[in-house]
């Protein structure tokens, strides 16, 4: 039999319940005492049971890390970055359960007693179901990606209207006036705000917009990949193309090598996300930096402290994305003079 909290507290000379405390770091047990019980729990390689601590405090020691779909929309390397992110703040004796919502016939099984708190990727606004049910059932949340206008929430995303901007505004100083647009899945809100970006730097610049230049995608390679075979038909094709994000703007490149032209040098792609690959890509993929881990770790921190009652605030938090500069723009400035 493993070494129990009594144990402790009869070599330590306390109570149990101080012992508990001071295990749990908390504050109404002074340094000295604290230090003294962590030094006997550890001679003693003392491990807390888990499932005897989430009976008596009632709690799951389970975080729900959901996502609208795990597939149809949503990219390995998006998957992984929310994964890595959020697994990299919660504490060793959670357990984060990983599902998407669409999987769900109904939401009974989501409860308090399951969850002790849950993250929401969250991808489109079909999602508010799921999250008015987290609310009724009181289970902290907090929601990424996505601005929910509820004072409750947490809000943790990234200004992806200002990161299209400026790749945009990177083709206009580049000399590109046809610019066409691979938007991501059509109900993910993500796809809205990089089309508003898009539409808005051509208005700001003056540009036309046409609507044979923008065509739908769904976050995938293959969908890019034909996305931009739609293009490049066109009777007037563009010279630069801004892609929703990474992996259409990869299947887009190839798209482009497949019709004998070359990226870099004939045609123009900036993609949006920045993932692993697109550094690697020929030639190296310019994108707009989303810092999707990030925003995964401070959602999971904002997660614990809510479960621990600490936040006041709920004012949604912003990080900034970051244009990637490589070598998939072409300069026609330079190419034409």
């Amino acid at each position: 039999m493993g070494v129990t909290i009594k144990d402790i507290a009869k070599l330590a000379n306390v109570s149990h319940t101080t012992v508990s405390r001071a295990l749990n770091n908390s504050p109404l047990i002074k340094e000295n005492t604290k230090r003294k019980i962590i030094e006997i729990a550890n001679q003693l390689n003392y491990s807390p049971d888990v499932h005897a601590r989430s009976l008596v405090l009632q709690k799951s020691y389970t975080i729900g890390l959901f996502l609208t779909r795990l597939s149809n929309g949503t990219s390995s390397s998006f998957l992984a970055e929310t994964i890595k992110g959020v697994n990299s703040v919660i504490d060793e004796n959670y357990n984060l359960y990983v599902r998407g919502i669409q999987d769900f016939q109904d939401f009974s099984a989501i409860t308090r007693k399951r969850f002790d708190g849950i993250i929401l990727m969250s991808q489109s606004d079909i999602d508010n179901a799921f999250i008015y049910h987290v609310l009724e059932k009181e289970i902290p949340l907090v929601v990424l990606n996505r601005q929910v206008e509820e004072r409750s929430i947490v809000n943790v995303l990234s200004n992806d209207q200002e990161g299209v901007y400026e790749a945009i505004n990177l083709f206009i100083e580049n000399g590109h006036r046809n610019i066409a647009l691979i938007e991501g899945t059509s109900h993910f809100r993500s796809s809205q705000e990089r089309k508003e970006g898009y539409i808005k730097a051509l208005i700001d610049f003056k540009l036309p917009i046409l609507q044979e230049y923008m065509v739908k995608g769904n976050y995938d390679m293959e969908s890019g990949y034909k996305a931009m075979k739609k293009l490049l038909a066109l009777e007037n094709p563009p010279t630069a193309v801004f892609c929703s994000n990474d992996d259409m703007a990869i299947g887009a490149m190839k798209a482009v090598n497949d019709a004998g032209l070359f990226v870099g040098a004939d045609f123009s792609i900036i993609g949006f996300d920045d993932i692993g690959f697109s550094e690697y890509t020929s030639p190296a993929l310019t994108t707009v930096k989303r810092p999707i881990e990030k925003i995964s770790m401070v959602g999971a921190q904002k997660l614990l402290q809510l479960m621990d009652d600490v936040i006041e605030e709920n004012e949604p938090i912003y990080l900034t994305t970051n244009l990637v500069k490589r070598q998939s723009v072409v300069d026609l400035n330079k190419k034409n003079s």
